[in-house]
Formats: structure tokens, sequence, C-alpha cells
């Protein structure tokens, strides 16, 4: 029988960093514990490497964002613009919450500051995995679900607010999908961070405010008075 763990060591991995040392010695850790390592130095050979070849994707992206050329904000944007699901895992110095909170509102799956441990950077790249399989193998979908003016079309990640499409991140449209699937139900911050972001995240429930925050201001005709995400105070929120 094949276990979750070797399932997730034939994975095939993209390492993008500038620094030689810091990208040699990400790659042994990994190629160490039987993953299949690619590595690039910067945005654009990335991005190459990435769309080349669509019949053999990458499994993550382990991606540092002080890159030369496109940097790894704008790659991470350009990714999730052409509709690529792949997990990216972040790395960087930035160490702020601002930077964190911007990392993971462009697309990124995780965000993990410099330095690091190569347990624990091993450690998150598998969470991210075994979330990505879950993902895939989960129940088939509707083919749409609606709400109020709201539509969205899980077989193609896509929303519609009154017939237009809405550029949503992984996490929003994750998290309104979630709300679809159970209107009126009330979520704590606590349930929506280990719905969306996992078990295994490190972060706190101020990630969960942000993403609401945006996302109001892309489903919502007041997003100051919103009718749909609502406040429940002391509490979380609640949909419809």
């Amino acid at each position: 029988m094949t276990t979750l763990s070797a399932a997730v060591s034939t994975s095939r991995l993209l390492v993008v960093e500038d620094d030689d040392s810091i990208r040699e010695t990400v790659g042994e850790a990994l190629r160490a514990e039987g993953f299949e390592v690619h590595t690039c130095a910067d945005g654009a050979s990335a991005l190459n490497l990435i769309t080349a070849d669509s019949s053999d994707p990458l499994d993550l992206i382990v991606l540092d964002l002080m890159l030369p050329g496109l940097g790894g904000l704008d790659l991470c944007r350009e990714l999730r613009r052409i509709n690529n699901t792949t997990p990216i895992l972040v790395i960087s110095a930035r160490d702020s919450e601002t930077d964190r909170v911007l990392g993971l509102e462009v697309g990124a799956d995780d965000y993990l500051v410099k330095p690091f441990g190569l347990r624990e950077l091993v450690a998150r790249c598998r969470a991210l995995l075994r979330r990505s399989r879950q993902t895939e193998t989960s129940s088939s979908e509707p083919k749409s679900l609606s709400h109020a003016n709201l539509c969205l079309f899980p077989s193609e990640c896509r929303v519609t607010r009154d017939g237009t499409d809405l550029t949503l991140s992984p996490k929003e449209y994750k998290i309104l999908e979630l709300f679809i699937q159970n209107p009126k139900r009330v979520w704590s911050r606590d349930q929506l961070l280990e719905k969306i972001w996992g078990v295994d995240f490190i972060g706190d429930t101020k990630t969960v405010d942000v993403h609401i925050r945006w996302l109001r201001e892309k489903v919502e005709q007041e997003p100051s008075s919103p009718q749909l995400i609502r406040t429940v105070r002391g509490f979380g929120y609640r949909f419809g």
C-alpha cells in the first residue's frame, strides 16, 4: 500500500530564489526528502518553466519575493491571473504583518520568514501538498452555485456578479464558496482559518479579517454596509 508520505515525496517542486546559497541549500534539503526539485534564479525563467509544459505540471512552488526583473509578488499575481492554481509557499526576509498579508492576498498559500529551519520548510511543503491533494480528490462539484446576484462556477474557479466576472484571489474564492455552500451559518474566525488555510497554517485571525474586507469590496454593492457577508459581533461572520 502506498502511504500518503510516499505519495507526497514524488511531487515536483520548483524553488525560485536568486541567492545561490539559499537556492542550493533548499533544493538539496527537499531532494533529500524525496522530492523532484527544479530551480530558477529569477521570476522570468520561473514563469517560462511553469507555463512551458502543462502536461507535466508542478505540485508546489517555493518562491522568494526579492527576485531580479520579474519580482515574486508579480510572478504570483501573473500565475493566478492565468488561472494557475499550483500551491505557492513564499519565503522572504520581509517579516512585517503587512508583507505577509500582501503575499497571501496576491495568491500565495503560505508565507515563511527568513531565516527559517529546513525542517519547518519541509513540513510546510508537505502540509500544502496534503491540502492540495485533498482538494483534488474531493467529491464532484455542482456546475454552479448561486446566491442573490452572485454565481460561482466550481469547475472553473470563477465567480460572477450580475453576470460580470469578478477577479478573486484563491483564498477569497474559497471563502466565498464556503459561504455560498452554507448560507446563514455563523463561522468563527478560528473556524474559517482552519477551513480555508488548514490546521497547519501558522498565523492569526487577522488574516481572516483582511480577506473578508477584500472580498466585501468585490461582492458587496456597498462594502461599508455589507448585506451579504455580515459581521457577528464578538464571534465571526455570517453569509446571507
